[in-house]
């Protein structure tokens, strides 16, 4: 498993919860990571940001009548 510098990782065991953050990218062989507890360790989840559609949180500018005519 690739570890990224500046994730954050969580031990899986209930009684033990250690966070660690890593401060060097290297590679864990395959697997994910151990805690010091021998639990395996995973990263939070965090849902996925569609950025493509941020546009529509953006509120649609009024209408001006000087470009309409009205005959």
């Amino acid at each position: 498993m690739r570890m990224k510098s500046g994730e954050r990782w969580q031990c899986m065991n209930p009684a033990c919860q250690c966070t660690v953050l890593v401060e060097t990218s290297g590679e864990a062989g395959g697997s994910n990571p151990r805690c010091t507890c021998g639990s395996v360790m995973k990263k939070p989840y965090a849902p996925p940001v569609f950025r493509c559609l941020d546009f529509l949180s953006v509120p649609e500018p009024a209408m001006t009548r000087g470009g309409i005519r009205e005959d």
